[in-house]
């Protein structure tokens, strides 16, 4: 049971996956919003940036700030409006700073506060926003707050965290995400206590039913914004409310008790809370991590009447593509069903019809990499494929986050030895399941060559030179071996790369953005297991989007004479005849 409950965990955060006085859950008292309210946050594109393997600028393996910087006229071409930054928070890097020691100081790794400071002006001359990603849910155990309340139980930080005396015995039984031995209470002798970790050991959990500690967590979030940050990634938020008097886990949950977790008594009010002291003082972005958040409870976080954040980034789309088909069975390249995925889209596109925003994405730092989960990297296909993905992103009735190095066409590296991995995920649930099973733990390492995290965090393929042109030293992580034909200068080279149609595609949502942005949502063709079409319709202009997620010849049909079409971009040099689509062939047209 533990190690069956510890792997659904694992699979669940990876996939997507932390006042008003408690108890007074308030509910929405004004008349509806028009969804189609422009914000510039709906009409951003977003880049998420993982700094530990973007650019390293002082030759130690590692990403940094200054790296950043370095690239910011790079990042401008793009045509994208804002970045959301991985975490850049002083940290000792058990969890590659989801893990911070200091919310208000830099990673020794990343640089100086200085350098922080001359990379924010750098985008802002440029015209890009920040998105910092802030991890509410837990600490390190090195922070200060957390040293001082394992110090002793009359220590002012001991309410800061969650303790369970060892005297009232054995605490109630809570899991672990990351943690080895699935155990989410830890010993510490220093206090004759426990203390709550659902990550890892080094992760101790916040006690958010504290006033004080959500006083502080206001108080840093003030320190960024007046810096002129332009919003926060919530990590793992759901999980900051927790029932503590630790009742037993509900039997409903059956072993998993991830959804448990995310419903936690006084969510909404902190959250509320956080909304009237810090989030509407400030013109930002929020975006939480919603992968625990069950579809019939978003609206409930990102209703603009209820005055919570602005968007959630769900995780269903990725969870359903391609996955294992147990807990550790090899990853199943054949389990890609286009049309339960259309209706997936179509299901979160219908539930903001009048109320709240989508975010749309296909990869980032929890998953593998987009164009090998959801398209296809084989040299036939990588680019026609990854041109597909993007035109579909780009023409999405939401906010599109576009993952770093998938402009290139960046693929899995697909690590073969346990030895290889830095992810703390994947290395702590192969030792927990090697304990049960050498052939359990061997599978397992099989299907993460497909969906380990690390795949997604292979150093950026600058040049065909040492080391991609990444860094001087030797990288933190390995770097992909195709680094030698996918680049960026290679890209910038070809004028039929991804890199160029990324651009393309992101000036054409630019120019349309009543269409490509407010407008609506209708799906067609809808039983068509090969290709994926839609219609995006606003003020009397009507866009046709059509992709084939097939590496076949394929037939669409779409109810429209494509002859009197305008077509406005697509990803071969010319356009299929009649109702045909190519091999991963995307078409926008407008009608």
């Amino acid at each position: 049971m533990k190690q069956h409950f510890f792997f659904c965990c694992m699979v669940a955060i990876i996939a997507g996956l932390s006042c008003g006085s408690p108890g007074t859950e308030k509910t929405a008292e004004s008349a509806s919003v028009d969804s189609t309210e422009k914000k510039w946050w709906k009409e951003a594109v977003v880049y998420q940036l993982y700094p530990r393997s973007f650019q390293d600028s002082d030759g130690d393996g590692v990403g940094d700030i200054k790296g950043i910087t370095q690239r910011l006229d790079y990042l401008q071409s793009l045509g994208i409006h804002a970045i959301w930054l991985n975490p850049i928070f002083t940290s000792p890097n058990d969890d590659n700073g989801y893990d911070i020691s200091d919310y208000r100081g830099i990673m020794k790794e990343m640089g100086t506060m200085q350098d922080f400071d001359s990379m924010l002006a750098g985008m802002h001359r440029r015209g890009i926003k920040l998105i910092m990603d802030l991890v509410l849910n837990h600490s390190s155990d090195e922070h200060e707050w957390f040293q001082q309340s394992r110090s002793s139980r009359t220590n002012p930080y001991r309410n800061y965290y969650h303790w369970w005396p060892a005297e009232r015995g054995t605490p109630p039984k809570r899991f672990s995400l990351f943690d080895e031995e699935a155990n989410a209470w830890r010993y510490d002798s220093l206090t004759n206590s426990y203390y709550l970790h659902y990550f890892s050991r080094k992760q101790p959990d916040l006690n958010w039913e504290n006033p004080k500690l959500r006083q502080e967590i206001y108080d840093m979030m003030k320190f960024w914004l007046e810096k002129g940050v332009d919003g926060f990634r919530l990590d793992a938020f759901p999980f900051m409310s927790k029932d503590t008097s630790f009742p037993a886990l509900p039997a409903e949950y059956n072993g998993n008790y991830i959804p448990y977790y995310g419903k936690g008594p006084y969510l909404h009010d902190y959250l509320q809370e956080m909304n009237r002291e810090i989030l509407s003082k400030y013109d930002i972005m929020t975006v939480g991590e919603g992968g625990v958040i069950e579809f019939k409870e978003v609206l409930k976080f990102i209703d603009e009447d209820r005055k919570e954040i602005n968007t959630l980034y769900h995780s269903e789309h990725v969870d359903s593509w391609a996955r294992r088909k147990d807990d550790i069975s090899i990853y199943d390249s054949t389990n890609k069903d286009l049309i339960a995925l259309k209706k997936l889209f179509g299901k979160w596109d219908s539930l903001f019809a009048r109320k709240g925003w989508n975010t749309v994405y296909f990869g980032n730092h929890d998953h593998s990499r987009a164009l090998s989960r959801f398209g296809n990297d084989k040299p036939a296909f990588r680019e026609p494929s990854a041109k597909m993905l993007f035109t579909f992103l780009l023409t999405q009735r939401a906010t599109p986050y576009l993952y770093w190095g998938d402009e290139i066409g960046m693929s899995n590296i697909r690590f073969k030895t346990v030895e290889e991995y830095n992810d703390l995920a994947t290395r702590n649930t192969y030792n927990l399941l090697l304990r049960e099973s050498k052939e359990k733990a061997e599978r397992y390492l099989l299907s993460q060559a497909e969906l380990s995290r690390d795949n997604s965090r292979t150093p950026m393929q600058w040049n065909a030179g040492p080391n991609a042109g990444f860094t001087s030293g030797k990288p933190w992580l390995a770097i992909n071996p195709n680094y030698t034909t996918v680049n960026v200068e290679a890209a910038e080279k070809d004028k039929n790369s991804i890199l160029h149609f990324v651009r393309s595609m992101i000036k054409l949502r630019d120019a349309n953005k009543d269409v490509l942005v407010y407008g609506k949502y209708t799906l067609v063709d809808d039983d068509n297991p090969a290709v994926y079409a839609y219609t995006r319709e606003n003020k009397g202009r009507k866009f046709l989007v059509l992709l084939n997620f097939t590496d076949r010849a394929a037939a669409v049909n779409a109810g429209f004479d494509l002859g009197k079409a305008k077509r406005l971009l697509g990803n071969y040099a010319s356009s299929s005849t009649g109702n045909q689509l190519q091999p991963y062939e995307a078409i926008v047209y407008e009608l």
